[in-house]
């Protein structure tokens, strides 16, 4: 039996997930991070995208972070996300027109959309189309 530890994925409106998990996965601001039971205590921030949890089971759960922060307890992970989905809960035609209206914001610097503000859409309609393309491939 694999060893576990307690998850916690909660957003600025509601708590997404709450269980335990053999191994979690996520992309930090540095780098792509896993996080086994054991971890060394850990503060870092998340970059928008998928949120892996491999369960018990073996099963393997997909969530969507808009970024924050990720933290490392004895025995206990959280994250904390401005906005968090389960993957499957996302609306594929709504992310692709987030990213092509983004996209279209960078070109044309439309209605007074800062360059910054709109570099971050695409930033975060990027990773919810990553988050499905995870999805997907872990069905297969």
């Amino acid at each position: 039996m694999a060893m576990t530890f307690h998850c916690d994925i909660v957003s600025a409106e509601k708590e997404i997930f709450s269980g335990r998990v053999v191994q979690l996965t996520a992309t930090g601001t540095i780098g792509e991070l896993g996080i086994l039971a054991g971890h060394a205590p850990l503060l870092t921030g998340i970059r928008p995208g998928p949120v892996r949890l491999q369960m018990d089971d073996g099963e393997e759960e997909v969530f969507f972070a808009s970024g924050g922060f990720l933290e490392v307890q004895p025995g206990v992970v959280t994250i904390l996300a401005d906005t968090a989905l389960r993957a499957e809960d996302i609306d594929e035609a709504s992310a692709v027109e987030a990213q092509q209206e983004a996209e279209r914001a960078l070109v044309e610097q439309a209605a007074g959309v800062e360059f910054s503000a709109a570099a971050a859409m695409l930033a975060e309609a990027t990773a919810r189309q990553r988050t499905l393309a995870e999805l997907r491939k872990r069905r297969r």
